[in-house]
């Protein structure tokens, strides 16, 4: 028999398998006007009581029938136009609308409406996509059928925020993304170009006719789209600087000008008087063709997607191994630690966010570099006892 307890406290009563439950009204359904009945269960009446006083506490922060209104597809695209375009870089945005379109809309989650929307079937949305959540396309064909962890990270990000977003309009009271158990992040192989490869490298580059932008590349580490960005009017041939203001990315297929993905990526950096002669004498050859140091043949920007198969082009010519563009990036800050260059000046160069990320990233090269230090110092003391 139900205990009576004051109005607004809800119901608590053992049940036959020996649980105890509390039952508390969230309000009333708009078309029917019944109550809309929830309830907590527990082991004992005490334990009960508790998670019924924070239930209803939570319930009062939140209007149910307003979510009603609202499936989570319906919702998403809500946020995206109304929070998500206000602060989103344009990338981001046209990812999470990808995700939106080619997962969430097909799958049966994205026809719940908020207020059913459960931390199970999060879950278990973020398992289908990990496993079969790729769109089939021709490009695709040779990849697995599920998400990366990255791309089901990302989803989940654009979840989190909207629902966040939700839980604060009161339509839900509470976000049913948190405590998700996410895929691990997975770190790809870091690969770089041997010293005595590079000459090899540099020598096809060159009848490739791209040599400046990977001796460019080699020498600074900007990112591929920092990189693509670069204008004349960024670099100082005086005083041997560029400036890193923009990147190049393609966006709907579209190849285009975007921001930096960090306010650290806006940086200036100082270049070798090597590089700073390489760019003034391709300047000088191309005599205003295109505003950008690296140009496609109409003399607008190139493709990201151009420059790395140009990469592989490279290399297989070369009869060099294959590595991704952002490699490059990794060789150019191997060969700076390991001639010297301190972790927080390298941070800086890198435009990364912290010194502790630059730490983190390219550990196993300073902890070879401290021991190869160790045994230097180790072997000079050895030799004076």
């Amino acid at each position: 028999m139900a205990r009576k307890r004051a109005n607004g406290e809800g119901s608590i009563r053992k049940r036959k398998d020996g649980r105890w439950e509390g039952r508390y009204t969230v309000g009333h359904d708009p078309k029917t006007g019944k109550q809309i009945i929830k309830s907590v269960l527990g082991k004992t009446q005490g334990e009960v009581k508790e998670k019924l006083k924070k239930a209803i506490e939570t319930t009062q922060q939140y209007d149910p029938a307003s979510s009603g209104d609202f499936t989570l597809s319906h919702w998403l695209q809500y946020w995206l136009d109304n929070y998500g375009s206000v602060y989103l870089r344009s990338s981001s945005l046209t990812n999470y609308g990808g995700f939106l379109k080619n997962q969430i809309a097909h799958d049966p989650i994205g026809d719940k409406q908020l207020k059913e929307l459960t931390n199970h079937d999060v879950q278990f949305f973020f398992n289908r996509m990990r496993n079969a959540g790729r769109v089939q396309r021709k490009e695709s064909e040779k990849k697995s059928a599920g998400l990366s962890a990255k791309s089901v990270r990302n989803m989940y990000f654009f979840m989190s925020h909207a629902l966040d977003r939700a839980v604060k309009e009161k339509l839900i009271p509470s976000n049913p993304t948190e405590d998700c158990i996410l895929p691990r992040k997975e770190k790809t192989e870091m690969k770089t170009l041997p010293l005595d490869q590079l000459s090899k490298f540099f020598e096809e580059a060159r009848r490739s006719g791209v040599f400046e932008l990977y001796y460019t590349e080699l020498s600074t580490g900007l990112r591929r789209g920092e990189l693509l960005g670069l204008k004349w009017s960024d670099v100082d041939f005086e005083n041997s600087t560029l400036d890193v203001h923009c990147q190049i990315t393609r966006m709907d297929g579209k190849v285009q000008e975007s921001p930096l993905k960090t306010k650290n990526a806006y940086r200036q950096i100082v270049v070798s008087p090597e590089v700073a002669q390489i760019l003034k004498e391709k300047k000088e050859r191309e005599n205003g063709f295109s505003e950008y140091v690296f140009s496609s043949p109409s003399g607008g920007p190139i493709s990201p997607d151009s420059v790395l198969k140009m990469l592989h082009r490279v290399l297989k010519r070369a009869g060099l191994k294959q590595v991704r563009f952002h490699d490059l990036r990794h060789t150019f800050a191997t060969l700076a630690l390991q001639n010297g260059v301190d972790v927080k000046t390298l941070s800086g160069l890198l435009g990364h966010y912290s010194a502790g990320f630059t730490l983190d990233t390219y550990g196993h090269i300073t902890n070879a570099m401290k021991k190869d230090a160790a045994n230097k110092v180790g072997g000079f003391l050895a030799g004076e006892i």
